[in-house]
């Protein structure tokens, strides 16, 4: 097959994905519906990206700069389009952000033409190594802030594994032109991991979601989701970082926990997607709980139902990084619908769909985490009963 052949067999491929349609998947939980297909895949990244389309220097039209995967995108509303900020990973293990766009948030994500292009932190110039994970806030102040990771080499050992991460901070108008502000500031923690800038001043300051770290894998001392407020978000500094959401023993956050999608607010209080971390005999699995605070009080955790919101099944447990789904955006709706973005195993992604309704009844109305077995069999004992006497009558 000859350069433009292969040319126009690769495009055909990409606009016969692209053209595919999503259908939901026949189950049901009465909370969230999945769907067949993911909506972002590496494959969908254009093929000027990745390979030299000029014969004279890639006569066998061979990837230059390939894809690994494309996974853990933030998520907006703007403009009449879905949009999701997916982290790219290259075959060299570095991550960039890319846009892609769809009409209807289900099927059809198109990348736009460039990744984004967001610089490096005023004043870590040649520092920063790797950024990924960004969550999209469209705050009150009229900007859309992008919060991420920012990973860099620590400098202090000699052991090559060894990173120090940061959450770096970004803001636009349109997704296209990005200012790079200085990277957070949390005087309690060393290291911060899914941070997540809250969309509404509280008590006329900036606030935020952190993940206290003690090094780049461990929390350490970190108990939890943290929160803390700062004055000015163009050189943004933490004093204090409240808990929110706790790591507990034999649940789903035993391991570690940290704030997802950006808060969603209700009449009833804001409600939090959040991912939980367990150790099993196959390694650490990540899945999704929701829990909601208070309206006044962000802090404050007013209701926590027990378990998880959603699991890895199926093909989304298989890929880099197997038995994982994580999740950074969520898109709400005017008319109710709510469009929970996710991560397959490090891979792919996903999404979900679920209202407004069914999402507040689940997390105001399920039962909480009894603790132990025993505790846990009388709660079921009791839904049972329940049933029993609803029958009869």
């Amino acid at each position: 097959m000859d350069f433009s052949e292969r040319v126009k067999t690769e495009q055909g491929k990409l606009d016969k994905l692209l053209a595919r349609k999503n259908a939901p998947v026949e189950e049901y939980n009465g909370v969230l519906t999945r769907y067949a297909h993911p909506v972002l895949t590496r494959e969908h990244v254009p093929l000027e990206w990745r390979y030299d389309m000029d014969p004279a220097t890639n006569p066998l039209f061979m990837e230059r700069l390939g894809i690994n995967a494309v996974l853990n995108a933030g998520a907006i509303f703007l403009n009449g389009k879905y949009l999701l900020v997916a982290r790219i990973e290259g075959n060299d293990r570095k991550s960039f952000f890319g846009v892609a766009e769809s009409d209807n948030g289900i099927d059809g994500f198109r990348f736009w033409d460039e990744p984004c292009v967001i610089g490096d932190a005023p004043g870590e110039e040649g520092r920063e190594t790797n950024v990924y994970d960004m969550r999209l806030t469209q705050h009150e102040d009229g900007w859309i802030y992008g919060v991420f990771c920012s990973e860099s080499k620590d400098e202090t050992t000699n052991d090559l594994s060894a990173a120090v991460a940061a959450a770096g901070i970004v803001r636009t108008k349109d997704l296209k032109t990005w200012e790079r502000l200085p990277n957070l500031v949390t005087k309690r923690s060393p290291q911060q991991r899914n941070v997540v800038l809250h969309p509404e001043f509280v008590d006329g300051k900036y606030a935020f979601y952190t993940r206290p770290m003690d090094d780049f894998i461990e929390t350490g001392s970190g108990s939890g989701i943290g929160f803390g407020l700062c004055e000015d978000i163009t050189h943004a500094v933490i004093d204090e970082e409240k808990m929110t959401s706790l790591r507990k023993y034999h649940q789903i956050t035993e391991a570690k926990n940290g704030e997802g999608a950006v808060p969603i607010k209700t009449d009833r209080g804001w409600i939090h997607i959040a991912h939980g971390v367990r150790n099993t005999a196959a390694g650490l699995r990540y899945v999704l709980y929701a829990f909601a605070t208070d309206l006044r009080d962000p802090s404050r955790v007013i209701a926590e139902p027990g378990g998880l919101l959603l699991g890895p099944r199926g093909g989304e447990r298989v890929g880099d990084v197997s038995n994982v789904v994580f999740s950074n955006g969520c898109i709400v709706r005017e008319d109710g619908s709510v469009y929970l973005y996710y991560a397959g195993s490090d891979t792919r992604m996903y999404v979900a769909t679920t209202t407004m309704e069914r999402l507040t009844d689940y997390v105001f109305n399920t039962p909480p985490d009894a603790g132990r077995s025993c505790l846990c069999v009388e709660q079921r004992m009791k839904l049972i009963e329940k049933n029993r006497a609803y029958r009869k009558n």
